[in-house]
Parts: C-alpha cells; sequence; structure tokens
C-alpha cells in the first residue's frame, strides 16, 4: 500500500470539506478550492480527519492514491495558511516594484516587464529586489513563480537574473586568457 496514501490528513479549524464523486471542495479562511479527483479513489471524513483509499492494487489505483491525498493535502494547507515562494533578483539595475496589483519589473531589456497576477495570486515587493508571490493554490504559486523566473534566468557566468531565495548557482568559468600553447614556440 502507499506510504502517502494512507497516511491520514488532519482538517484543521475553521475549514470545512465537502466529498463528492470525483470531486473535493474545501473552504477556510483562506479562500476556498476545488480538487477534481479519479472517481475510483475515495475519500472519507471521520472525527477531524481524512482518509484516502483505492479500490484495488492495480498499478493506476496505486499510482492515483498517492497523488490524490496529496493533492487534497495541499488544498486544506492551502486554505488555511496558504502559500508563498520568495524570489530575488541579483544583477546590477535589476529592480521590481507593483503598479496597482501589477508587477513591473526592469530587467535590462530596453522595455519595463508587466506581470499580470491571474485571480487567486498576488505579489509583494518588500524591497525591489525581492518578490513574494502569494496565493492558496499550490500548482498556480509555483507556475506564476517559474513564469516570473523565466523573464530572466540566471546565467551560469554571473549569477544575474531571477532566482529562488537561498537558490545555489554553480558558476562556470570564464575565458582562461593566453595561456595556451597559441604563442609559444
Amino acid at each position: 500500500m502507499s506510504r502517502i496514501g494512507r497516511q491520514p490528513i488532519a482538517v484543521p479549524g475553521g475549514v470545512t470539506a465537502t466529498i463528492e464523486k470525483g470531486l473535493f471542495k474545501v473552504k477556510g479562511p483562506k479562500g476556498e478550492l476545488q480538487v477534481p479527483h479519479n472517481p475510483a479513489i475515495e475519500i472519507s471524513q471521520s472525527d477531524g480527519q481524512l482518509n484516502v483509499s483505492r479500490p484495488s492494487d492495480r498499478q493506476d489505483h496505486r499510482a492515483l492514491h498517492g497523488l490524490t491525498r496529496t493533492l487534497v493535502a495541499n488544498a486544506i494547507k492551502g486554505v488555511s495558511d496558504g502559500y508563498i515562494i520568495n524570489l530575488e533578483l541579483r544583477g546590477v539595475g535589476y529592480r521590481a516594484k507593483l503598479t496597482g496589483k501589477t508587477l513591473e519589473m526592469s530587467m535590462g531589456y530596453s522595455h519595463p516587464i508587466l506581470i499580470e497576477p491571474p485571480a487567486g495570486i498576488s505579489f509583494v515587493v518588500p524591497e525591489p529586489t525581492k518578490i513574494d508571490i502569494v496565493g492558496i493554490d499550490k500548482q498556480l504559486v509555483g507556475q506564476i513563480a517559474a513564469n516570473v523566473r523565466k523573464v530572466r534566468k540566471p546565467d551560469a557566468y554571473h549569477g544575474k537574473g531571477v532566482r529562488f531565495v537561498g537558490q545555489k548557482i554553480a558558476l562556470k568559468a570564464g575565458k582562461a586568457g593566453a595561456t595556451g600553447a597559441k604563442g609559444k614556440k
């Protein structure tokens, strides 16, 4: 049996879960989410806990068991606590600011980069070189963080660009210079 799938999910206070065939709905202090799942996987609720079970040991049921449990747990954590991803800008002149809800970034291009947040996502810019992406849907927060990072990925020689806070970039060595056998006789 799946080690992840058989773990119970604790439902914190203030969070209500509704289970339908093929759809799991959760509502909490931060908002509400819907998680579609395979109807063969069963979700049951008892004593403030959710349990996910599978009908058989077929390969596809085993694969969906842990996946469904993880998606449900992520939804519950999202509506109760929320998710945040921290990004930092490295490079001379690389800056970010908010204009209304829109993220405006100066990344060394001839024009500013404007990124509109989708519904359920908000940007926070505590410093001109730091961006926080906040939301309740873990997948959507991660996708928006990847889209912001794609504006200018960290380069391999100087490490300039948008990176996750604490991310280590393995820098390549530059040119070795004129220390080859070219000029020697």
